[in-house]
């Protein structure tokens, strides 16, 4: 009988700890930065993204709904710069102009992750690696020659993130960010063509590369085995 209600003790015991046992750490936020290379199209470069390859810097905020579905809040500074005399086609003028400038941008994306994202809670078929899409809307702000700018922008684009532990998180990330401006690239190149600019014609594009470093915080349930 002591036998018997020692074992009984020690398994009451193992149960009431198992909730703790099988609790998994499931966090609410992620942040961090990152550094890469953007590209640009428009009037002094038409064809080529990375005719001028420039740089990038981001900081993110990052809200994780669930392993599918995040919402990213990012601010970039980075620089962009293009030459119409590296393309074949002439202005009707016959000159050529070139720029560089250093852009602003916050943008609020939403990403969906291809499969359920993390690590523990095997019931959810959770990998640590996962292709992902994203897109949202953005305000990017820049000055070339003295003069300054500010238009709406979507950024778009697809990224791939890793996770070598429960919460640190590694990316990279390709975005194209449409403006809905033609002055991205200065005065000079406002409309060289004599073509009045609209929604899909003679407006501006650049793009950013960036890999990203990323810790998450804020645990959304320690004592239990669902999100809420």
């Amino acid at each position: 009988m002591k036998n018997l209600a020692a074992i009984s003790l020690f398994s009451l015991c193992f149960l009431a700890e198992t909730p703790q046992l099988m609790a998994q750490e499931d966090y609410r936020f992620d942040m961090g930065g990152g550094v890469g290379m953007t590209g640009y199209l428009g009037d002094a470069n038409t064809s080529t993204l990375f005719q001028r390859p420039s740089w990038d810097v981001e900081l993110l905020f990052r809200y994780i709904a669930n392993p599918r579905w995040n919402f990213k809040s990012s601010f970039y500074v980075g620089g962009l710069s293009g030459d119409s005399a590296d393309m074949t086609n002439l202005f009707p003028s016959e000159e050529t102009y070139k720029f560089s400038t250093i852009f602003y941008e916050i943008s609020e994306l939403a990403e969906f992750n291809f499969f359920s994202y993390g690590i523990g809670e095997t019931y959810l078929h959770l990998k640590r690696w996962t292709p992902y899409i994203a897109g949202g809307i953005g305000l990017t702000a820049w000055n070339v020659k003295g003069t300054s700018g500010a238009a709406f922008c979507i950024p778009f684009g697809i990224g791939f993130r890793y996770k070598p532990s429960k919460r640190v998180n590694l990316g990279l990330e390709f975005l194209m960010k449409k403006t809905f401006t033609d002055r991205l690239d200065g005065p000079d190149l406002q409309d060289p063509m004599g073509i009045e600019s609209s929604f899909m014609k003679n407006t501006d594009w650049y793009s950013t590369l960036t890999f990203t470093v990323s810790f998450e915080f804020s645990k959304r349930c320690a004592t239990c085995n669902y999100k809420d």
